[in-house]
């Protein structure tokens, strides 16, 4: 299956409020039901068992108002790790939601994380890599392991069409008509777990791990060297 660059309603900041927070509240169910939460916590909980941690600083890009690292934060204290989340999204309209959770809310680029190196421990993000491209996902993973201590990670979709097969069965569980058109068209854009190895390969990662997670999820780890920090 190949992928297939389709721009998608909701990154056009179109349509009322209204559309937009019903598109919102079905990205969380998707998260919530079909696995998104879970990866990210896995990789979290791989990171605090491989360093030893009970306490890790995190910064989500691509936050939104940050539903899935807030989620996975409420499951790690329950596990003895805590938390710190700072979310990062590129317009401060994107962030407005998100005032009531605790964090700090930065608007920013990707491409450019307006952070000093080394100022988290970990850097992540949930259903944004499909959106880049080749060179610029190598680019965001290379900024992430700037000004991050420990480890990229990368929860995203699966393009197989399999994946496609069941997005399109599952189309009447989305109130939004942005997630109608969005749903297929991120697993037409998404990336296969050979090409995302093969993407991690070229960024200044120490070592990479990559694993299938359920109904068509990865997790990606991108280990930053100790040496550099």
């Amino acid at each position: 299956m190949k992928r297939v660059v389709i721009p998608e309603l909701l990154d056009n900041d179109c349509g009322t409020p209204a559309e937009v927070a019903a598109a919102l509240s079905d990205l969380r169910n998707i998260n919530r039901w079909f696995g998104g939460i879970a990866a990210t916590q896995s990789m979290i909980a791989q990171v605090a068992r491989k360093r030893g941690a009970r306490s890790l600083s995190l910064l989500e890009v691509a936050a939104g108002a940050g539903y899935v690292p807030h989620a996975a934060c409420a499951r790690m204290r329950k596990l003895g790790v805590r938390l710190q989340v700072t979310l990062l999204d590129r317009a401060h309209s994107h962030l407005k939601n998100s005032s009531g959770n605790g964090s700090l809310a930065v608007a920013g680029d990707a491409l450019a994380l307006p952070f000093a190196d080394a100022s988290f421990d970990l850097v992540s993000s949930c259903l944004f890599a499909h959106h880049l491209e080749p060179r610029e996902l190598v680019q965001f993973v290379n900024e992430g392991l700037r000004v991050g201590r420990t480890a990229v990670i990368i929860n995203d979709l699966v393009r197989d069409p399999i994946h496609l097969a069941l997005v399109y069965a599952s189309l009447a569980l989305y109130r939004s008509r942005f997630n109608r058109h969005d749903a297929p068209a991120s697993v037409r854009r998404a990336y296969t777990i050979k090409e995302m190895n093969q993407m991690l390969g070229q960024t200044t990662a120490a070592s990479v791990e990559i694993e299938r997670c359920p109904v068509f999820r990865m997790g990606a780890i991108a280990w930053k060297s100790q040496n550099d920090v």
